[in-house]
């Protein structure tokens, strides 16, 4: 390269360089003057935009853009202007060519920073592997121990460090002078002494169990929280299959531990609530009659229960755990501890929590071909023109809102809890509603210097739902909705009736009666095909326990659990006359369901030596009873007398 060219190439970009910070030098010798009264930092920044001409980059939310100072800068460079309004603020600015940034000023750390290094072990002077060494207060700046125990760490002195380890106590420590730290954990005594509750009851120390029992906290239910309760369990325990009814809102559950056991028998777990079996007459199960489902599930008892009132869920997985119960159990057991008032001062909590709901996955549709005349499929011709039809738009978006306030107080001697909470919801099929209202009271005491324990505890619940979603094809909007000819245009049959004048009376615009199997029209299917069911539950218990020694203790137990529900069955006149006659069909049934439990039990704790002696003697009796109620008008299909279910 010529020694000229190269010259003037180096000349050329030192001449740029220069320019460049010329440019910058300009720039910061601007003077700036703001001279106000209670000007917000947003206001203030803004004001130095335009006097610079320069752009201001900052986080809002973090600054505090809405503070009001107080400026008298006058003539002032940017750095002096930028100092004043920052002040005070924790953040500082960096100037870089026509912009400013504004950040957070870096935390000045205390003391001199050193790298310490030490060993942790167990109390049997074992190496603990995995151990989590952090610096408290400082996110991300830790250490893990390695095979042998031994971690290295850049810390401050002054510092606090945090030793923890599943099983093990955790430590903190003090850094000071010394660069080694030999740190000894002890096993967490709390954790291997973890009492948990068992079959009838019973309390048992985690260790001693010869069986695998899961145990569930009450948060892990009610951190987003489900018009029943069961489905939030998903995921929560192995082996446990959770099977939501397609009724919507509010609908039964059936859960299945460990795979199904039986193709004609229930497949549920047994559900016990403070050691005493739920009556769950209904098990989940969808009613149906004559082929068809003539109303949708009504719910399962656990349904109705408030999750607020939960304190902890034991699932018993194995038939040793749930053996006590005998047959009942033989799907596995899911234990409820419900909530009880502690000593000390008043305790109120109040709770909201409101969820959306809307189509998550739903099938591929075809608008290409339409359908041959008189058929209700689409499987003819393919459309000149593809169909705009979309049966999503017969959906809405679905909430549930759920609000609790409870209050837990007492001393020593006596602790009451009470607690009342409301839920409604609608589901993404429109006329599909849900309410219920649970109240409940509950009062502990000890006589006799703590020897005997009184606990009572009473539940009422108010539950009212309209057009549960039934399965199958009748009485199912989505059946039709989904095969709706895509040759025809629907618009029309969103005026579900008409009124007919000979009749005098509202009747269906549905014309595919004949063609279709019966469907009807989706929107006739929600708004007079009705299905409401109305339930009034309350629950009484009483439980009286004596420590006749420090190892034996006799305990007795009753619960009344009784349930009052009607349904009702509406089919307005022109529904199909497989449902109903020419002018229509109603149903009204009351059904009575009662449980009586008492039991008495005899617990033995006592320890020799290194031995461990545990026995329970004890008897219970169970009285269920079912009285079902009803009347409906006169229907006949296929000659045979279609009963209201």
């Amino acid at each position: 390269m010529n020694i000229y060219r190269l010259k003037a190439i180096i000349i050329t970009f030192f001449c740029c360089l220069l320019l460049s910070q010329t440019v910058v030098f300009a720039q910061n010798a601007k003077k700036i003057s703001i001279k106000k009264e209670k000007v917000s930092l947003k206001e203030a920044l803004t004001e130095i935009e335009k006097q610079t001409k320069m752009s201001v980059a900052y986080n809002e939310s973090q600054l505090g853009a809405d503070k009001t100072i107080s400026l008298n800068v006058v003539d002032a460079t940017i750095e002096k202007a930028l100092d004043q309004i920052l002040k005070g603020t924790g953040f500082a600015y960096k100037i870089q060519g026509d912009h400013i940034m504004i950040v957070q000023e870096p935390k000045q750390e205390k003391g001199k920073s050193k790298k310490i290094t030490g060993q942790v072990l167990d109390d049997q002077n074992m190496p603990l592997i995995g151990v989590n060494i952090v610096v408290k207060g400082k996110t991300g700046v830790g250490a893990i121990t390695n095979i042998d125990g031994n971690f290295t760490l850049e810390v401050n002195q002054g510092d606090a460090i945090e030793v923890s380890y599943i099983g093990y106590a955790p430590q903190t420590l003090k850094v000071t002078d010394n660069n080694i730290y030999n740190i000894q954990l002890s096993a967490d005594a709390e954790l291997l002494e973890e009492v948990v509750v068992t079959a009838l009851g019973i309390k048992r120390k985690s260790k001693a169990l010869g069986y695998n029992l899961t145990e569930v906290k009450s948060d892990e239910i009610t951190t987003v929280k489900d018009a029943n309760f069961v489905n939030s369990l998903t995921g929560k325990v192995a082996g446990l299959q959770i099977n939501s009814s397609s009724s919507g809102i509010g609908g039964s559950t059936k859960v299945v531990m460990r795979g199904v056991k039986s193709i004609s028998k229930s497949n549920n777990v047994l559900y016990v609530v403070d050691g005493v079996p739920l009556n769950n007459t209904n098990g989940g199960d969808v009613e149906k009659n004559q082929g068809f489902y003539t109303a949708a599930p009504k719910g399962e008892g656990i349904a109705d229960f408030n999750p607020e009132d939960i304190e902890s869920m034991s699932v018993l997985t194995g038939p040793a755990a749930a053996a006590l119960y005998g047959s009942n159990a033989a799907n596995g057991a899911i234990l409820i501890t419900t909530k009880k008032g502690a000593a000390g001062k008043p305790k109120i909590t109040l709770s909201h929590n409101t969820d959306f709901s809307n189509p998550f996955v739903t099938p591929r549709f075809q608008n290409t071909y339409g359908n041959k005349p008189g058929e209700f499929s689409s499987w003819g011709d393919k459309l000149a023109t593809p169909s705009s039809y979309d049966p999503l738009n017969f959906f809405r978006t679905g909430y549930n809102t759920t609000t609790a306030l409870s209050i837990s107080l007492g001393n020593e001697k006596n602790q009451t809890f009470a607690s009342a909470s409301s839920t409604t919801a609608e589901g993404i099929i429109p006329n599909n509603e849900y309410q219920r209202y649970n109240f409940t009271v509950r009062n502990t005491s000890n006589f006799f210097n703590d020897r005997m324990t009184l606990d009572l505890g009473f539940s009422y619940v108010i539950q009212k739902d309209q057009n549960m979603l039934s399965q199958g094809q009748y009485f199912n909007p989505i059946v039709p909705l989904y095969l709706f000819p895509r040759g025809e245009d629907f618009t029309p049959y969103r005026m579900y009736e008409r009124y007919d004048e000979g009749r005098q009376l509202m009747t269906q615009h549905w014309p595919y009666g004949e063609m279709g199997m019966a469907m009807q029209n989706p929107y006739w299917i929600i708004n007079r095909n009705m299905f409401n069911n109305d339930r009034d539950r309350y629950m009484a218990n009483a439980g009286l326990k004596y420590k006749v020694f420090d190892w034996m203790d006799i305990s007795g137990r009753v619960r009344i659990d009784n349930a009052n529900t009607r349904h009702t069955k509406k089919l307005y006149a022109s529904t199909d006359a497989k449902f109903a006659q020419n002018k229509g069909y109603y149903g009204d049934r009351k059904d009575v369901d009662k449980q009586l439990y008492a039991d008495f039990l005899v617990n033995i704790n006592k320890r020799f030596n290194d031995f461990d002696l545990t026995a329970n003697v004890g008897a219970s009796i169970q009285d269920v009873s079912m009285d079902y109620v009803g009347a409906e008008g006169s229907v006949k299909h296929d000659s045979q007398p279609l009963h209201f279910a």
